[in-house]
């Protein structure tokens, strides 16, 4: 079905009944956009949420883990320029004075606000600059504010990452998402707000999320570093007064999280190329998630991509590292078609394999079982090493 938005409908916007706001409250010093705000305006506030698995996790994910344990959010607020994790009692403060600001400027109840933030870790944030940025984005909430609101929380990313579906009858879809680096399962790190106007119930949401997240933001791997940060918030209000079968509005909000997470793949810190590592034939689901991450981790192989080496020599040792059921001379590798390795030996000419274009397919067959998995990285380049040496700065 497709459907014609009004300009600036877009994102967390595009559903019925969602305004959002971005604006610059000086907590980066480049004076952009740093402060975001998406507000539900119901009529019901039915909401779920996934957070980082790392044990050392900001206050705002505490925070937002317990406001969304009720099934109930009315709004998310967002700040990039500070990360505030590892911030002791003083960072937990800012987080509730954060939310509690919000409640306050919205009108809505203190437990039914969550809080992102994203940025350098370790440094408490400028409060009297983001309790301005709030005041701020709550006045100029609108219709249109989703491209501001996902410009305002882009940190080293390039560009602001919106995507938007449409399910059968009419309902719609919409989420940004920031992350450029540290992009390991779990969820990998990244803020992401998905908004939609379908009626669905908390429970039926949080297994809908659950499902998409874990073949979407938890199969994109850049670098295997796992954040303190990481947050995916899904909120609907019911507002198209449809309400969609759970199978097929598992498949529109997957369609969502699938494009916003290719765009963190491709637009991850100093990657020329996107990718995707396919494993089929292996015994299990699990077996082929862990050669794919293993490959996807491969510093070496990423090196090798960066230099256009279609090195399978770099895949079959990375394999061999895991767990997963295969016989090593049964090993194929293929680099956008062209079988490398055939048997666990030497294949067809490398020569034949051009790694010139952006997209990369890497093909590992296991011939173990039925199973498969796909997992997106991207390269390791002189950019990325520049980009996380600098960072600080």
């Amino acid at each position: 079905m497709s459907m014609t938005f009004e300009p600036g409908r877009d994102g967390v916007t595009a559903a019925s009944g969602f305004v959002a706001a971005g604006v610059a409250a000086g907590l980066k010093s480049t004076g952009a956009p740093d402060v975001a705000l998406v507000r539900s305006l119901g009529p019901r506030y039915d909401a779920a949420g996934v957070f980082t698995s790392n044990r050392v996790f900001a206050p705002s994910v505490g925070w937002s883990r317990a406001a969304v344990a009720d099934g109930q959010l009315a709004a998310v607020v967002l700040n990039s320029g500070g990360a505030n994790a590892c911030t002791g009692e003083g960072g937990r403060q800012d987080t509730a004075r954060t939310a509690f600001l919000v409640a306050e400027q919205l009108d809505c109840a203190l437990t039914d606000v969550a809080v992102c933030s994203t940025g350098l870790i370790g440094v408490r944030l400028p409060m009297d600059k983001l309790e301005a940025g709030v005041v701020a984005a709550a006045s100029a909430l609108d219709a249109a504010g989703g491209p501001a609101a996902a410009n305002a929380i882009i940190t080293t990313d390039t560009h602001a990452k919106t995507a938007t579906a449409v399910g059968e009858g009419g309902y719609v879809v919409g989420g940004m998402a920031k992350g450029a680096g540290m992009l390991a399962p779990g969820l990998a790190t990244m803020l992401v707000v998905v908004t939609t106007d379908a009626e669905v119930d908390a429970s039926d949401l949080d297994t809908s999320l659950r499902a998409a997240t874990r073949v979407t933001f938890d199969r994109a791997d850049s670098d295997g570093c796992m954040s303190t940060n990481d947050t995916v918030l899904l909120l609907a209000n019911g507002a198209s007064a449809v309400r969609p079968q759970p199978d097929e509005f598992t498949r529109t909000l997957t369609q969502v999280c699938a494009d916003l997470a290719r765009q963190l793949i491709a637009d991850a810190e100093g990657a020329e190329h996107e990718v995707a590592i396919h494993v089929r034939s292996a015994a299990t689901e699990d077996d082929a998630l862990e050669v794919g991450r293993a490959v996807a981790r491969s510093n070496l192989f990423k090196c090798a991509i960066a230099g256009n080496d279609p090195n399978w020599g770099r895949v079959v040792s990375a394999v061999g590292t895991t767990r997963a059921a295969f016989d090593p001379e049964q090993l194929d590798v293929s680099f956008n078609g062209v079988m490398v390795c055939r048997a666990g030996a030497i294949g067809d000419d490398r020569a034949l394999v051009d790694l010139h274009p952006r997209e990369v397919h890497v093909s590992i067959e296991l011939h173990a079982g039925s199973e498969q998995a796909t997992i997106w990285t991207n390269d390791l380049t002189h950019g990325y090493v520049s980009e996380n040496a600098d960072y600080p700065t």
